[in-house]
């Protein structure tokens, strides 16, 4: 998402590296890219976990491609506010095209060169398009709440971090006024993304410790 700030700290660095030390050598031995997804509530550290096992990645001699889920919205952000505001069952998975965002992840497992993907301009509310090259690169890591839901990964990472733990991190990104409705929203959010803890195969704590729970 083109305006999106992505604040990257030591305790993403640190679980990055820790996961990438892990999956390393299963790395190595796929014959095609390896993709991994980052999912967990609002605030939580998805954006600068993917940026920070980019940049584990690049320290070990591989380089990877990162989508945000952010992207992948139906709706520009603004625009989605007002359609949540109209109609809160729109809140969930309808609000993102995940499928796309599956069958993006599918074309990086089978070799793309490139894709042509949505890019939201947060400050102008509307979508364009991007194309993100897929050349030379190992991984390709998708982030984002919903994430954990798409087929085509070969490892799931979530942060176990609910939306009161968040809530200072979201403030410093700084992306919305928070009011009793955004709140609301949270706590669906979190109704949902809970349940998709059982998805993973790595789990990253509120302490940002890592858990491994399948290689």
């Amino acid at each position: 998402m083109r305006g999106d700030v992505i604040l990257v700290g030591e305790e993403h660095r640190r679980a990055a590296r820790l996961i990438i030390d892990f999956l390393f050598d299963a790395i190595r031995a796929t014959d095609r890219r390896f993709t991994l997804t980052v999912a967990g509530e609002s605030g939580s550290g998805k954006s600068e976990t993917g940026q920070a096992l980019a940049e584990a990645l690049d320290e070990r001699g591989l380089r990877a491609a990162v989508l945000q889920q952010d992207d992948y919205y139906v709706l520009p952000p603004k625009s989605n506010d007002a359609a949540r505001r109209a109609n809160f069952c729109w809140v969930g998975t309808t609000e993102v095209r995940l499928d796309l965002l599956d069958s993006h992840l599918q074309a990086a497992q089978e070799g793309a060169s490139s894709i042509v993907k949505p890019l939201v301009i947060y400050d102008e509310d509307r979508i364009d398009e991007e194309t993100v090259s897929f050349e030379g690169a190992a991984v390709v890591i998708a982030e984002g709440v919903y994430t954990s839901l798409c087929d085509h990964v070969d490892r799931r990472i979530f942060i176990d971090r609910n939306r009161l733990e968040t809530l200072q991190h979201r403030m410093k990104r700084g992306r919305e006024d928070f009011d009793p409705f955004i709140e609301q929203v949270l706590t669906r959010e979190h109704e949902i993304i809970s349940q998709h803890r059982a998805r993973a195969d790595i789990i990253i704590t509120r302490d940002y410790d890592v858990e491994f729970v399948r290689g």
